[in-house]
């Protein structure tokens, strides 16, 4: 599949995105002025190398930053593995509550997985992808496609325990569980950010991506397997992973690093250079839509709960047992170096790693919150 990728991919004329090279600031950038945005001040932005736990995720005041309407409006489409997701939210939200309209954008949102959408945000027939900079995008980039991880989306909560969970052989205990040669039930497979969190995990108990079996199921079998034992563990989601927590022959070996988002907006030429003022201006919306409805713990709030539940579907109680999503418009220095040397330890990519210039721009949101260095 990758390899499919990138030759469609490289067949496709490629930008280069006038912030290349800019991953770390967002002042002054080719002509770009960023200026003071009210109701953003020191707390808009956080070092990118600080990656402690329990760091606070940058945040603005509610309804900032302000809108900024561009001179005419412009249609934008948005493509997104799926709707109902809790970390899609923030898009339901925005585009329910009028936010990305106070800027002057009509947004669609079109579901589509990132394999699909991957050659369609390089024609410019979608304009930013909802996902991750998995080995397919990595593979792109590698290949000559100008597209750039512009924007976080959330971490987990401490409470969380969304991630690798294993069933427990006779005698063994969660404190160690060789896991090499065991299968692994998992809805991405090979190649899916999952490889980072999992290969810290392997590490403990005696494995390691490579010496794992995968078996990609749909998202109703990853569990079923795991009880009938299909699979020797497997990668389990909110809510799921509630349905064995607390089990005795069950054990939860790690999930997503906190504080570290893994994926959110990624954006190609069109956004990159084509319109820029577009692409801040849709960041602008995202970022204030987490300020105003995301900022804290907003599953606290049983009306907003209620209303989440009718947006995307889930079923109330489902959405109130597990904790809020920590939401963060920022990225964390390094992780796509930290995600390719998983990938490659999965064979999913190959070469040598991409630098984060290639990979990463920060100077959008920078700009949509006022930061200069």
């Amino acid at each position: 599949m990758y390899g499919a990728m990138t030759a469609a991919l490289l067949a496709l004329a490629a930008c280069s995105s006038p912030y290349e090279g800019d991953s770390a600031t967002g002042a002054d950038v080719d002509g770009r002025t960023i200026r003071p945005v009210e109701g953003c001040g020191r707390t808009s932005w956080t070092d990118p190398a600080d990656r402690s736990p329990n760091r606070v995720p940058a945040r603005c005041e509610p309804g900032a930053p302000p809108a900024q309407p561009l001179p005419e409006r412009r249609s934008l489409t948005i493509a997104t593995g799926t709707l109902s997701a809790e970390y899609v939210a923030p898009l339901q939200v925005a585009l329910d509550k009028g936010e990305f309209a106070k800027e002057g954008l009509d947004v669609q949102l079109k579901v589509l997985p990132t394999p699909d959408a991957l050659p369609l945000l390089a024609k410019g027939d979608v304009d930013a992808l909802w996902a991750a900079p998995e080995a397919a995008v990595m593979n792109g980039i590698g290949g000559g496609f100008d597209i750039k991880w512009v924007a976080g989306n959330f971490s987990p909560d401490p409470a969380s325990k969304s991630g690798l969970w294993v069933r427990l052989k006779d005698g063994e205990s969660a404190q160690s569980v060789p896991m090499a040669g065991r299968t692994l039930g998992t809805m991405i497979g090979k190649g899916s950010v999952i490889a980072y969190p999992m290969e810290k995990a392997l590490k403990k108990h005696g494995g390691g991506l490579a010496e794992i079996q995968y078996r990609q199921l749909g998202s109703a079998d990853v569990l079923t397997a795991l009880e009938n034992g299909g699979v020797d563990s497997a990668w389990l989601l909110d809510p799921v992973w509630r349905k064995v927590d607390g089990e005795p022959e069950y054990a939860f070996l790690g999930g997503q690093p906190m504080g570290e988002p893994l994926g959110g907006m990624l954006y190609g030429r069109t956004l990159l250079t084509e319109d820029v003022d577009a692409g801040v201006a849709l960041l602008r919306a995202y970022i204030r839509t987490l300020n105003t409805y995301f900022a804290t713990d907003y599953k606290q709030n049983a009306t907003f709960v209620t209303y989440l539940s009718k947006l995307l579907k889930p079923d109330k109680s489902l959405l109130r047992s597990t904790p809020s999503l920590q939401m963060d418009w920022e990225i964390r220095a390094g992780t796509t170096t930290r995600l390719q040397s998983a990938y490659a330890s999965q064979g999913a990519i190959s070469g040598e790693p991409l630098p984060e210039s290639r990979t990463v721009t920060r100077a959008l949101y920078e700009e949509a919150v006022g930061h200069t260095p």
